[in-house]
């Protein structure tokens, strides 16, 4: 597949994503330097996803910060389509989400999609998903959020709640718009054709704005969403989009739920992690030592370079002696590797105990219709 042509839709991520391009194809706006420091300004930090651009592209974002500014308060939403265990690429937006919450104080609404990926996958029963839904659940929150101002949706369990709205979106949505975005055909089945006005029903589950961080691949839902808010009197839904972070087959992928020996899951034991980091993990190293060490390697697109950069390596001057050591040759790619092991199974350790203590009180967080 040419570097320019990848696909991107909330079903199937493709090639080499060209991050630039795609702000273009999706008329997206780019987070600029500017935007970031008047982020900066209502939340005295700087977040390193910002920093390094994980977050790159947005809807409206600044829309927000301005009534913020002016004492009118938003709300934030995000979500996972629970096919499968939790896996580190999932985290990425709910880490940021529970950042933005604790700078903001705002609510935030879950929704686990349990309808959707049984219509999208012909392996899943509603059981299955429903099971994945309250497991996905658990990783959560066990990144600190509190059931005083979260709320976790599960579509089938919370219909009650999200039909009525989603009838208003529904209302104001034709198929040609849904066919054109998303290529639906014929064979569609018509709950995949419904699901956006599913999806789009937490924008508008409190009267406030709200802002989505999101895996950029999940946009098009919200482009028709923002089409229609204006229709049923609500607001546009402000977007903020994540980079997709890569399996450990390296560049041109996505980390899928579904794919074991690509995936790194939050319930990996220390001994799994190491055998698919060591094994699996793309890397951006020479052939032999003596020729790394004479070259140097490619941290641009080593794996375990990358998943440092992500999500694994806050500190930027620890993350620029990585860098540094690796391309001059001084870091063998074993050793980076090796760092890498030992930064996931730190974070997996404490969060895996965080995720079983989650069980004893996941039903403080279910939202009761």
């Amino acid at each position: 597949m040419p570097s320019d042509d990848f696909i991107v839709t909330p079903w199937n991520v493709e090639g080499d994503i060209d991050y630039e391009k795609l702000i273009k194809r999706f008329g997206t706006e780019k987070i600029t330097p500017e935007l970031i420091s008047k982020i900066d300004k209502f939340t005295n930090e700087s977040h390193y996803m910002l920093r390094r651009g994980i977050f790159f592209s947005h809807r409206e974002f600044n829309r927000i910060l301005d009534d913020y500014q002016k004492g009118k308060k938003f709300f934030l939403y995000t979500g996972r389509g629970p096919s499968g265990h939790t896996h580190i690429g999932h985290l990425v937006p709910w880490v940021f989400c529970k950042w933005l919450q604790d700078k903001f104080g705002v609510n935030i609404y879950f929704q686990l999609t349990d309808d959707e990926k049984f219509y999208a996958k012909q392996d899943l029963t509603l059981e299955k998903t429903y099971e994945f839904a309250l497991e996905n659940a658990l990783d959560f929150i066990a990144l600190g959020f509190k059931p005083e101002n979260t709320k976790i949706i599960i579509n089938t369990k919370n219909i009650k709640t999200l039909y009525p709205i989603a009838a208003q979106v529904a209302k104001k949505i034709n198929f040609s718009n849904t066919k054109a975005v998303f290529g639906f055909e014929n064979e569609t089945n018509v709950g995949m054709i419904f699901y956006t006005s599913l999806q789009s029903a937490p924008c508008f589950i409190e009267d406030l704005p709200v802002l989505i961080p999101l895996g950029v691949d999940q946009d098009p839902h919200f482009r028709i969403t923002r089409d229609i808010a204006p229709k049923i009197g609500k607001p546009k839904p402000a977007l903020i989009h994540n980079i997709m972070i890569p399996a450990l087959s390296g560049p041109g992928s996505k980390m899928s739920a579904s794919s074991e020996n690509e995936t790194i899951y939050t319930t990996d034991s220390p001994e799994i992690v190491k055998k698919k980091i060591n094994k699996y993990a793309f890397s951006g190293g020479q052939p032999d030592i003596e020729e790394h060490r004479k070259k140097g390697g490619n941290p641009d697109i080593d794996v375990s370079y990358q998943y440092l950069r992500i999500f694994f390596e806050q500190d930027d001057n620890k993350l620029k002696k990585i860098y540094d050591d690796y391309k001059s040759g001084n870091l063998l790619t074993g050793e980076l590797k090796s760092i890498l092991i030992d930064k996931i199974n730190e974070f997996l350790k404490l969060h895996q105990e965080k995720r079983e203590k989650a069980r004893e009180h996941l039903d403080k967080f279910l939202l009761k219709d």
